[in-house]
């Protein structure tokens, strides 16, 4: 975000102090970053593929995946089979993308969490649609919190969420104003219940206001949201595809950010991230094509690192693999665990 007074000095004053909350934790992770903010495949093509002999960069019980990716499965073959393959892939948790499991045939909450701890699987959040203002009875925060929570805490999640980005009110910084007071209001009942609620990012959120082109629409999100009430998922695909393409402003001044430093100056605020990989392609709109976890650009040994070196970062931070199209689900989810697994720190 710009620092000209002119932009907004309320909004810039709550992000400075706000993120002198995460000063203390970050301060030993940011020690391992260069100074400069580079995209991750220019820290080295086959990035995150060392794996030395040293501890696993991988910290014990936090991988998951997010369930989107196996939806094709999930649907046909059901949820039992799915969780018997993640099982034997060596994978701890799992995140929901919904509840029902299609020609496989019904099946109840309470029988979808049993599923899950009898293959050894924690569920550790799941996403539901920020809102749709066309359908009073959707299934989603805006119109349906209360049974959005209530199935929540019948799966024994500790974080609930949307993937939604926060444009309900369009892309100026006073509509995400009001976006991020949605958002607290939710989180604060997600915490009465001991949850967590979170937010998901797209590349979009990385973009800046159409009233005010020196912010940047995600640092509004960070300023004006309460942090002992919304938490970020940070996608990290996403986040370097953001990279990618706002890192100048609409007048085309430069603009650069890194993600992880995002994450290193509070990261107390994600205890998800969405572990996504993709080929650099300065051709292609976001910068990078999305591939399966290990075959791409993207050097996770570094990111997955440096928030292990914050404060309770091995113990607070949990890792789900993603693909939004893969060729073979199933195959996917083991290579991925498989990578991820295979990371280590130099002996």
């Amino acid at each position: 975000m710009s620092r000209k007074k002119s932009a907004d000095p309320e909004l810039a004053q709550k992000l400075s102090r706000r993120n002198m909350l995460g000063v203390a934790a970050g301060a030993t992770a940011a020690a391992v970053l260069g100074a400069s903010a580079t995209p991750a495949a220019a820290q080295g093509k086959g990035n995150g593929h060392g794996h030395g002999h040293g501890q696993p960069v991988l910290p014990p019980g936090r991988l998951g995946i997010q369930l989107y990716s196996l939806r094709d499965k999930v649907s046909t073959i059901g949820f039992a089979k799915v969780f018997e393959e993640l099982e034997r892939f060596g994978y701890d948790e799992v995140e929901f993308a919904g509840y029902t499991q299609g020609s496989a045939g019904p099946i109840t909450l309470p029988q979808l969490k049993r599923l899950a701890k009898d293959h050894g699987l924690k569920g550790i959040g799941s996403h539901v649609n920020y809102y749709d203002n066309n359908n009073p009875n959707a299934y989603s925060f805006a119109q349906n919190l209360t049974k959005v929570l209530d199935d929540a805490q019948e799966l024994g999640l500790d974080h609930i969420g949307t993937a939604s980005g926060p444009f309900r009110y369009g892309s100026t910084v006073d509509a995400w104003k009001r976006a991020a007071a949605d958002f607290n209001a939710y989180g604060a009942a997600a915490k009465r219940r001991g949850m967590k609620f979170y937010q998901h990012n797209h590349a979009e959120e990385f973009s800046f206001a159409t009233d005010q082109p020196n912010v940047r629409l995600y640092d509004v999100l960070l300023a004006e949201t309460d942090p002992s009430l919304v938490y970020l998922e940070m996608d990290i695909y996403w986040a370097f595809a953001g990279q990618f393409r706002f890192s100048k402003t609409p007048e085309g001044k430069p603009a650069p950010f890194d993600p992880l430093r995002y994450v290193l100056k509070q990261p107390h605020r994600y205890p998800l991230f969405h572990v996504k990989d993709g080929v650099e392609d300065i051709a292609a709109r976001d910068g990078y094509r999305m591939v399966d976890v290990g075959d791409g650009d993207i050097d996770y040994k570094r990111f997955i690192s440096a928030v292990n070196k914050t404060h309770g970062g091995r113990r607070d931070h949990h890792w789900q693999v993603e693909h939004d199209q893969p060729v073979d689900s199933i195959l996917f989810a083991q290579k991925s665990s498989a990578h991820l697994h295979s990371l280590r720190e130099r002996g």
